[in-house]
């Protein structure tokens, strides 16, 4: 969506708000595969996201970490074909969890994907490179028709 896109959006629906998240990073551990009691599928991925910019004419990379919750068969597609070190694009949005830890008020940010893109494995220099079209990985994961979160029973 364009920025003009977004402006035409906010003046029609005045009192709309705005959660969208995309974002491309490398998956920090292996995926963890969950199930619900009513038996659907929840995956947490754990990425890592790379900004490189410019200082005082230096180059420098500044490492972020994020959550990620995908659900249905999106979820059980990244449980699959996903391992640690490969990279994704994430489209979702932000959802926020709050509870009370001895007296305390906790928090957690993390993202829920409506859509998971795989991207193809890093080559190295071998030629027993397997080329990304061969692959039998899919090359995304659409959370399209799944059950909202919030609509799910959960117990830990």
């Amino acid at each position: 969506m364009s920025t003009t896109e977004i402006n035409l959006f906010i003046r029609k629906e005045k009192y709309m708000s705005l959660n969208s998240v995309n974002i491309m990073g490398n998956l920090t551990r292996d995926p963890e595969m969950k199930f619900t009691p009513a038996g659907k599928a929840v995956c947490n991925l754990s990425i890592a996201n790379n900004r490189v910019y410019t200082k005082n004419s230096e180059k420098v990379t500044e490492v972020s970490y994020f959550d990620v919750e995908v659900w249905g068969l999106a979820a059980e597609n990244c449980s699959k074909y996903l391992t640690k070190g490969n990279g994704i694009i994430v489209e979702g949005r932000l959802r926020q969890d709050r509870w009370e830890k001895d007296g305390k008020t906790q928090s957690r940010v993390r993202i829920t994907a409506n859509a998971v893109h795989f991207l193809p494995k890093k080559q190295n220099n071998s030629m027993d490179h397997e080329s990304p079209a061969s692959s039998d990985r899919p090359m995304e994961a659409q959370a399209a028709g799944a059950t909202a979160p919030e609509d799910i029973a959960w117990e830990e």
